[in-house]
Order: structure tokens, then C-alpha cells, then sequence
């Protein structure tokens, strides 16, 4: 499955280093468990987004996924992509980028036609470049958001409250960055998303390390400042990793405060099973 990593380094920028896919087997041997791309986001001193991502799999583009990416800024978002829709192309790649924000998704979502029509409705389709249904979701969030005068938790819950109405789900998880804030999503139980709010450890430490066999991450300024991480799997031993609950939304704002919410506390009303999706 594709791998998310969201990182909140608080109010001020800190520099981290990240490597996309980072393991003691080959690259050759991990692109056949996420073969179709990665990237990473980041915003940068002027609040604006900036992406780093490549379509390609892992075997076929050593540089890019081993090479360390030193990076500067409030908030992060990576993402190894398991595609289920869409071809690989880089606009077929998270992250994506929508009226400045960040969004990467880990699942799938099937009835793209009626999902395209409730964006041609809102007049949101000039905001789909791709073929996936990752984008069309963040379509709906960004879409929902406006009509919610820019209020991002309301504009996620109207979008999930729609898709869990129309459409087939397997997975909406998914992490969705600004430059100041953070918001995680886990939906239903199919996947699992984590997340650890971290304190500082003493004066003058080693730096921060955390790493799965896809995303390391590595900073010296995180390992004396607090910090909010959210991915896939826990990336370390740290007691303080927390299973989201299904239908759990997370919203982490500038100041670390982290707020848990339930927008979506039943089951969806069409869940798919991974034979769906195979079929």
C-alpha cells in the first residue's frame, strides 16, 4: 500500500533531511512493493508550496529516491505511491497541490463519474490535472473548503460526509498540510494511520531519527524542539505512537495544539474489499 508521512514542526521553520525509500534491501526489491512513485512537500519562506516527486519506480530512478533531500520548513508531507489509479506520470503523483495546499492519500474511492459531476457542479474541475481519485478527493476538500469560507476542518468533513453518502470506499486516509497547519485523516479501519506527538529530549541530543523501510527522516532541530508526526507505521520505538481511531480527523495547528475530531463515526455505507478493488 502507499506510505504517508506529515510532520508539524511548530511556529518556526526547523531544516530536516529526507530519503524516500530507505531500507537494507535493493531498490530493485522494494519497487515491488511501491513501484509507482514518490515525492515530498514542503512551503517555503514565503508560505508558498513547493514539490519534489518523480513517477517513476523505485528501480528505475535510484537517484531520486536514495538521494537525501535537505529540506527547510514548518511542514512536511511525503508520500510512496501503490498506484490503483491513473498511470504513472507526475501528475498522477502525490503530493498534490490545491489553492496552496498539500494533500497525499493512502487508499481508493470508486464512481469517479459521479464524483466529477459533483465537481463540475461546484465548478471545481479545473482543479483535476490527473487521472486519480486521490486528486478528485482533494477536488472535493478544496471545493467544500470554499464554500465553507475557507475553513478547512469544515470543508473535509462536508467532502467525507459526501463520498461516504455516494460513493464506494476501500480507504480515505490521507494527510493534508498548509504552512501552519496539519490535518490527518484515518477512514475506515482498512489502513492504519499513527501518530506521535513528541517532546524535546535533552539539551544538545543526537538528532532526531525516524525511518520506515520507505521514508527516512533525519533533523537535529526536531530533537530539541516538540513536534507532531503522522504516518503509515510507527517510524520508531517511541512508547507515545497512537493508533487513529476509524473516522478519527486530526487537525494540528501552528502552536503543536493538537485537536482530535470524529467526522465520520459509522461504517461507510458502500465498503469496498480489497477483491473489489482486484476485480
Amino acid at each position: 500500500m502507499c506510505r504517508l508521512f506529515g510532520l508539524h514542526a511548530g511556529p518556526t521553520p526547523v531544516a530536516a533531511t529526507f530519503w524516500l525509500i530507505d531500507a537494507p534491501d535493493s531498490l530493485a526489491q522494494q519497487s515491488h512493493r511501491n513501484p509507482d512513485g514518490a515525492g515530498i512537500g514542503i512551503f517555503d519562506a514565503a508560505g508558498l508550496p513547493v514539490v519534489d516527486k518523480q513517477p517513476l519506480a523505485a528501480w528505475q530512478d535510484c537517484e531520486f529516491v536514495a538521494a537525501a533531500r535537505d529540506l527547510r520548513s514548518s511542514t512536511f508531507l511525503a508520500h510512496v505511491r501503490y498506484a490503483t489509479t491513473g498511470d504513472l506520470s507526475e501528475r498522477n503523483t502525490h503530493p498534490f497541490v490545491q489553492d496552496g495546499r498539500l494533500f497525499a492519500h493512502n487508499g481508493a474511492v470508486q464512481g469517479l463519474d459521479e464524483l466529477d459531476a459533483r465537481l463540475e457542479s461546484l465548478g471545481a474541475t479545473h482543479l483535476v490535472h490527473g487521472e486519480t481519485d486521490s486528486e478528485r478527493v482533494f477536488a472535493l476538500v478544496t471545493a467544500e473548503t470554499a464554500r465553507h469560507g475557507a475553513d478547512v476542518t469544515e470543508g473535509i468533513r462536508a467532502a467525507m460526509d459526501w463520498i461516504n453518502r455516494h460513493l464506494p470506499i476501500y480507504s480515505l486516509n490521507f494527510v493534508l498540510t498548509t504552512a501552519s497547519d496539519l490535518w490527518a485523516l484515518r477512514y475506515p479501519a482498512t489502513h492504519e494511520l499513527y501518530a506521535l506527538s513528541r517532546a524535546p529530549t535533552a539539551p544538545d541530543p543526537a538528532a532526531l531519527e525516524v525511518r520506515t523501510t520507505r521514508i527516512h527522516a533525519r533533523s537535529r532541530h526536531l530533537a530539541r524542539r516538540p513536534s507532531v508526526i503522522i504516518a503509515t507505521e510507527p517510524m520508531d520505538d517511541d512508547p507515545g505512537w497512537r493508533l487513529l481511531d476509524p473516522g478519527e480527523l486530526l487537525h494540528v495547528t501552528p502552536t503543536l495544539g493538537v485537536r482530535s475530531m470524529r467526522p465520520l463515526r459509522d461504517p461507510p455505507h458502500r465498503l469496498l474489499t480489497r477483491a473489489d478493488l482486484q476485480a
